[in-house]
């Protein structure tokens, strides 16, 4: 072949790979627009004389409202003999307050929780992600009706708001007196509450008010720092009982209190890890009671507390949006217009009219016929017109049992037998139920077209990169892609995916230890002792974290070892900062010594002082005096002076990182014993460790052991060995260090380093970064595998093989990519009407979405592309010097 068409080919072949590369994020935009599609949402707020022209509308039985949220509250914290909150028992077993479990669909978090239990829709598993965006209005509950809004409009009071400042966000304006808590420490156990409770005396003294919004933070905060059985626990449960006490109290004695409700409930619950976001049993179980003197009424004096349950099931369950209804009923207001939520039966003896009772249920189905109006119009009634004259899909057979329901309503309306109100109730609880049930499907309103046309452009991209690649994948190469997509099928597999890259990583390194013995290397000891440190460093990297969903509460090297012994723990952290200090004054040895020693000590500690101060704030428990007194530190606490330290740590890392690939560029060596990229990677691994939980930093130690030990032998391994092994080796450090494909396991904990306030993109950056430090480290440390087998081509001189090497690497890599985003897909689409659609297979599309933009794309392609590009300038100057 001419050089010509050689040159011709390779510019075709690289065009290729580049469409491929664009192709996927296009894939992924296409099918989740087909996948997570917007829900038809009524607008405006709803009145009495849209919802029902059946009477009067039925009497409010309570002015005023307390709505006390406790983030996390699980079932059990409230209702068995463990629980802490002994008067709120006290209350049940004498009427006071009447108990349930609420059910909370996943995303089991606290923005899709209160657009629950305000509206009483069923918000889509999409909004996770949109209600980070304060401008979409489809997922912001400023623009849709909700009981808030409603009270709002009685104008017989003032709406009051002290906590969490997600209602801040979610509602802007609708609150007239507010203070929002923020914490970004889960240490904070104390005054992230204290902030709402000295609040309480006071509004309890006022008159001026008709709705006042409480939502507690610490306990949720305990569960996320120390599990459920948290020795902290028990003491939070107390504290909110004792405000429970007070509230209680106040309306029992206060005059202008007296016609007042008061509500506590959890928003989700946690795990045995006390984590939320997915479906779980403990999380999807958080309590629910309305406490008031005048459920006395109902004589409903039930036992408490209860034996424990494994299912955390006490009491009767009711949905969370439920909520919605039965507060409008409750307070007087018109249901809310997205309501999905059926009225809870237990309330409608308040009511001594049948024909009231009967109006409270039909105003519920009324309303719940418009949303199905809206999303099927009249097409419902097309069976009535039929000869045979019966329903056949589900939103005819909907409409049917509405009007059944409507007829029989008419004739307790009308003064018929009472015998026909009792026939109405249950009839009446079903259909409200199926309808619930079957218009929650709306979320899920699949664009089929959209999503086969984004699973056709990934299998083209797929193509595209197969095309592209020099060679054919390598075989063990495509049993790993091969195996990875058919796993994707499997709920399970997915749940517990480490497993796959754990022994993957192990058979891979075992074989590559067996070939290189079976070939007589020259150093066959070495070699040994070599891939054995490797698969040693494998299988306690593998131990590091628990993960998954099967075993995410049980032991392992963390808390057995390092929670415990807090002096072990800050010995590895403090030869894990040595190492880095050691190898950036190595790495920056051009310049003028004391420079080079003055950087690298001063850089290091200020991310070690920085690290150690977010200790005390996240988790002082791990702190030991030893490390306060060594480095004498000043730390007044709070979040300002470690946003500063921040800040100055990721400048100065910024700076450094600048001078590297400036001196690269330039064709200069920063370095005088190694190429600039080593010390790059040096200065990204400080960043990735300050991004990183401290009981995860040694890990570092055991990746950097990994890569020298890789680096001395990659003159033996084939450029397609080197990608499986970057590989595998970022799949399975994600996993490692805690990741999941569960949305409860993403750490938020670094997501604020440096930001004194919210800001999308930078929390965006820092949580993709933090979350996937381990995948970012292996990215860079390939690029040198790459250089380096570039050197050992052109020392060899093996016919130009070397102009090949990161195009190669790409190509394998946006192979597995698009393969794996295609899998995803069609498990996805083939699975959509599956039991754990939006418990298992939804999260995992996410997490795609970040490994294929933000790893593959933003990672490996980019940032690695610029790296491999500044090596080889760097190595061409210093072939002509």
């Amino acid at each position: 072949m001419s050089p010509r068409r050689s040159r011709d080919g390779g510019i075709l072949s690289t065009l290729l790979l580049v469409a491929a590369n664009l192709l996927v994020p296009i894939a992924i935009f296409v099918f989740g627009k087909g996948f997570f599609p917007y829900k038809p949402l009524l607008t405006g707020l709803a009145t009495y004389g849209e919802s029902s022209v059946y009477g009067e509308p039925p009497k409010a039985q309570f002015d005023k409202l307390v709505f006390m949220v406790v983030d996390a509250l699980r079932s059990d914290f409230v209702y068995t003999a463990n629980s802490g909150f002994k008067f709120t028992q006290s209350l049940i077993r004498d009427g006071g307050a009447l108990p349930f479990t609420a059910h909370a669909t996943s995303p089991t978090v606290t923005m899709p929780r209160l657009k629950a239990i305000t509206t009483g829709s069923i918000p889509s598993f999409l909004d996770v992600v949109l209600n980070l965006d304060e401008g979409d209005e489809s997922s912001s509950l400023a623009s849709q009706d909700t009981w808030l809004a409603q009270m709002k409009r009685k104008k017989k009071g003032k709406l009051v708001m002290y906590g969490d400042d997600t209602w801040l966000k979610l509602f802007p304006g609708m609150f007239d007196r507010f203070e929002g808590t923020t914490s970004f420490f889960v240490s904070d156990f104390t005054e992230v509450d204290n902030n709402v409770t000295r609040h309480v005396p006071e509004e309890l003294e006022r008159k001026d008010w008709n709705t006042l919004v409480l939502h507690y933070l610490g306990l949720d905060h305990i569960g996320h720092k120390g599990g459920p059985r948290s020795p902290h626990m028990l003491n939070k449960q107390y504290e909110m009982d004792g405000i429970v006490k007070q509230i209680y109290q106040a309306i029992e004695s206060k005059d202008h209190l007296k016609s007042t409700l008061f509500v506590v409930c959890g928003d989700h619950g946690m795990n045995d890890a006390g984590n939320h976001g997915a479906s779980s049993a403990g999380e999807t179980s958080p309590a629910l009671l309305f406490l008031s003197p005048k459920l006395k009424k109902l004589n409903k004096r039930l036992r408490a507390p209860l034996p424990e349950n494994p299912d955390f099931q006490y009491y009767d369950t009711v949905e969370q949006s439920d909520l919605a209804p039965t507060l409008a009923a409750l307070m007087g207001v018109p249901i809310s217009k997205n309501n999905l939520g059926a009225t809870i039966p237990d309330f409608l003896p308040f009511w001594s009219s049948s024909e009231v009772k009967a109006e409270i249920l039909m105003r519920n189905a009324d309303q719940i016929m418009q949303v199905a109006h809206a999303a099927f119009g009249q097409k419902m009634y097309e069976w009535s017109f039929k000869e045979d004259g019966k329903p056949e899909t589900d939103d005819e057979k909907l409409a049917a049992g509405y009007m059944e329901f409507e007829q029989l309503y008419q004739q307790v309306y009308r003064g018929a037998s009472p015998d026909l109100y009792q026939e109405m109730i249950p009839k009446a609880g079903n259909w409200l139920h199926e309808a619930q049930s079957f218009l929650s499907g709306m979320a899920s309103n699949y664009d089929t077209p959209q999503m086969l046309l984004g699973f056709g452009i990934a299998l083209s991209a797929l193509v595209l990169a197969l095309i592209s690649s020099p060679t054919l994948p390598p075989i063990p190469f495509s049993l790993v892609t091969l195996a990875y997509g058919a796993m994707m099928f499997a709920s399970s597999y997915v749940e517990e995916e480490q497993h796959f890259w754990y022994w993957g990583t192990t058979a891979w390194f075992g074989y590559l230890l067996v070939r290189g013995l079976n070939r007589k290397t020259a150093h066959p000891i070495a070699h040994a002792v070599s891939f054995g440190v490797i698969l040693l460093a494998a299988r306690i990297i593998r131990s590091w974290n628990q993960t998954g969903q099967k075993f995410a509460g049980e032991p392992d090297i963390v808390t057995l070892y390092l929670q415990t012994s807090p002096v072990l723990l800050w010995c590895l952290v403090g030869a894990t900062y040595f190492w880095i200090q050691q190898h950036l004054t190595f790495g920056l040895s051009s310049l003028p010594i004391w420079l080079s020693f003055a950087t690298s000590i001063g850089l290091v500690l200020a991310a070690f002082t920085f690290k150690v101060a977010f200790v005390v704030e996240d988790a002082p428990e791990l702190l030991t005096e030893f490390v306060k007194k060594l480095l004498e530190i000043n730390f007044s606490g709070g979040g300002r002076e470690l946003v500063e330290r921040a800040r100055a740590v990721f400048i100065g890392l910024g700076i450094l990182m600048a001078a590297s690939l400036g001196f690269m560029g330039a064709k200069k060596q920063i370095s005088q014993g190694q190429p600039g990229v080593f010390t790059a990677l040096t200065v990204l691994t400080l960043f990735l460790v300050t991004q990183s939980r401290v009981t995860d930093i040694p890990l570092f130690l055991l990746y950097n052991l990994q890569f020298r030990l890789l680096l001395s032998y990659v003159p033996e391994l084939e450029l397609g060995e080197i990608t499986l092994s970057s590989l595998l080796l970022q799949y399975a450090s994600f996993f490692a260090q805690g990741g999941s494909n569960a949305i409860s396991s993403i750490d938020l904990s670094s997501a604020y380093n440096g930001i004194a306030t919210y800001n999308a993109t930078f929390v965006g950056i820092l949580t993709f970064l933090s979350n996937w430090a381990g995948p970012v480290y292996w990215a860079v440390a390939t690029v040198i595998l790459l250089l380096s087998k570039r050197q050992h081509l052109l020392s060899h001189r093996r016919g130009g093989e070397e102009g090949n090497v990161y195009k190669l690497h790409v190509s394998l890599m946006t192979v597995f990519i698009a393969a794996a985003t295609a899998a995803v897909m069609g498990a996805c689409g083939v699975l959509r009407d599956h039991l754990f659609i939006w418990t298992v297979f939804s999260p995992k599309y996410l997490y795609v979405v970040a490994w294929a933009g933000g790893v593959h794309l933003g990672v490996n392609v980019g940032m690695g592309g610029l790296l491999y590009w500044l090596g080889v300038r760097e190595g061409s100057g210093r072939e002509k010097a």
